[in-house]
């Protein structure tokens, strides 16, 4: 059962709405990350919630409580649980989403104001800071409930939102939540949910709709080395004491190869080697070499066979180096020896692997390492948090609807996906509430999700909110 024509014809007629709300969305500058930024984390929300209740959503804020960031004791960000429809007869779909973003500065390199949305007409990409990530798609849901008040449309189900505000870092407090609420039983918010809808990753290409059914999990780590009390003058001190920076670079460097290897004994081995069959399963995605290089705007693709670049994507553990925190990054000549220094590196996960699995692995292999250096510096390992790995059942109703849905709107079938990136709720929902889960992207490959010049092609933002409204009617039609 296709959407209703009023409805992608209320969508096309808008657009120019739908972007300045967009607009005002990236215009708040939610950094979990940065504590200086937390009180515009709660800014949003509230301006998220307020967007849901004029839109006729029952809403509420619900307190996750408070952490440590930064060596200062910070409230989180709470959960905006909303709910509109409550027809026993009507399939009732959960809609999950993160209205924090990844920080940015002009200075990163972006090209214009990263919290200010830019729209290039020549090219047709809405840019700006959580444009894709994940306010894009978040905002694309309320584009949908706006188009059926507007022409007096009843939604095709029940409808559930999940919309948190620490998703950038590790979700705290939302795990909790979920399995408190879930542990309620039928008088939980989640006792009705017959299927989860998440719009928070990618297509594989820039051309081609996809379906995700797979992510990496992840586990992240800080290395700090110190040593001398202070920051020293390299003249003065220089090949007279130990120094943390060139420990913490001896070890880093040993983490992982440059093809991609990871070099922590134990880690790679726990994944089993594909065989012909599942490699035929990468060989048949709309997929090249070119897209990846055009992805990342240099042909430095670690391998020319696309099977084996597409695996080391979607269903190989990675390991990558994130930053040195401490360390001199100025402009300019300054001598100095840093006091203490840390390194950030994470790790992808993919099934058999857990967090709980591969952080005795890192921890026994740097400190074996560090030992190797004869250093008088202090070493301190740190797992700073980490998601599993999940797998869900492509061939269950939930994914045929939303197959069926993306051949109404753009006329292909989508391809089947697993994603390198990681949303560590969605395994969470698996398990808690016991449904399918569905990854429903809006945007493209090319998008540049936590990178500079992030952008959502507006073609995306359009066709991708005809594409949700149209999922809920497929739903809904489907039988179960």
């Amino acid at each position: 059962m296709p959407a209703p024509p009023k409805f992608t014809e209320f969508i096309d007629s808008h657009v120019d709405g739908f972007i300045q709300r967009l607009a005002d969305a990236v215009a708040i500058p939610s950094v979990s990350g940065d504590a200086q930024h937390r009180q515009d984390v709660f800014k949003m929300g509230s301006w998220l919630q307020g967007q849901l209740n004029s839109l006729g959503v029952e809403t509420k804020q619900v307190d996750l409580g408070k952490h440590i960031m930064d060596g200062q004791e910070l409230q989180l960000p709470p959960a905006i649980l909303g709910r509109i429809g409550d027809d026993p007869k009507k399939k009732t779909v959960l809609v999950y989403g993160h209205y924090d973003v990844q920080p940015a500065e002009k200075s990163d390199g972006w090209d214009t104001e990263p919290f200010k949305l830019v729209v290039d007409e020549k090219t047709g990409r809405l840019i700006g800071r959580g444009s894709t990530d994940d306010k894009g798609p978040i905002l694309g849901w309320l584009n949908v409930l706006e188009a059926h008040k507007a022409l007096g449309l009843e939604l095709p189900v029940n409808m559930r939102f999940c919309f948190e505000g620490m998703e950038e870092s590790g979700s705290e407090g939302l795990d909790d939540l979920i399995k408190s609420e879930t542990a309620k039983g039928k008088n939980g918010f989640f006792g009705d949910v017959d299927c989860v809808c998440i719009s928070d990753n990618y297509w594989l290409n820039t051309r081609t709709p996809c379906l995700t059914y797979g992510l990496r999990g992840l586990v992240y780590f800080k290395v700090t080395v110190s040593g001398p009390a202070r920051d020293l003058h390299s003249g003065a001190f220089g090949r007279s004491v130990h120094e943390p920076m060139t420990d913490l670079v001896q070890i880093m460097s040993k983490l992982v190869a440059t093809d991609g290897t990871i070099l922590i004994p134990g880690v790679d081995d726990m994944v089993s080697t594909a065989d012909a069959e599942e490699k035929k399963l990468y060989v048949t995605l709309d997929y090249s070499i070119q897209d990846i290089e055009e992805a990342v705007g240099a042909p430095i693709a670690l391998s020319d066979d696309k099977a084996t670049v597409l695996m080391g994507r979607m269903r190989e553990p990675s390991l990558s180096l994130h930053g040195i925190e401490g360390a001199f990054y100025g402009p300019g000549a300054k001598t100095v020896i840093p006091a203490s220094v840390s390194g950030k590196f994470s790790i992808r996960l993919v099934p058999p692997q857990t967090p709980d699995t591969v952080e005795p692995l890192v921890f026994k292999y740097i400190e074996s390492e560090f030992a190797k250096l004869n250093t008088k510096n202090k070493l301190k390992i740190e797992n700073l948090h980490g998601g599993k790995p999940w797998i869900a059942d492509h061939k269950h109703w939930n994914y045929e609807a939303a197959k069926r849905a993306t051949e109404a709107v753009y006329k292909r079938t989508p391809d089947l996906t697993r994603e390198g990136g990681s949303i560590p709720v969605t395994l969470t929902f698996a398990e808690s509430l016991g449904v399918n889960v569905l990854l429903l992207p809006m945007g493209r490959g090319d998008d540049g999700a936590h990178s500079t010049n992030e952008k959502l092609d507006k073609s995306n933002f359009v066709e991708g909110t005809k594409l949700l409204g149209t999922y809920l009617y497929e739903v809904a039609a489907i039988t179960a």
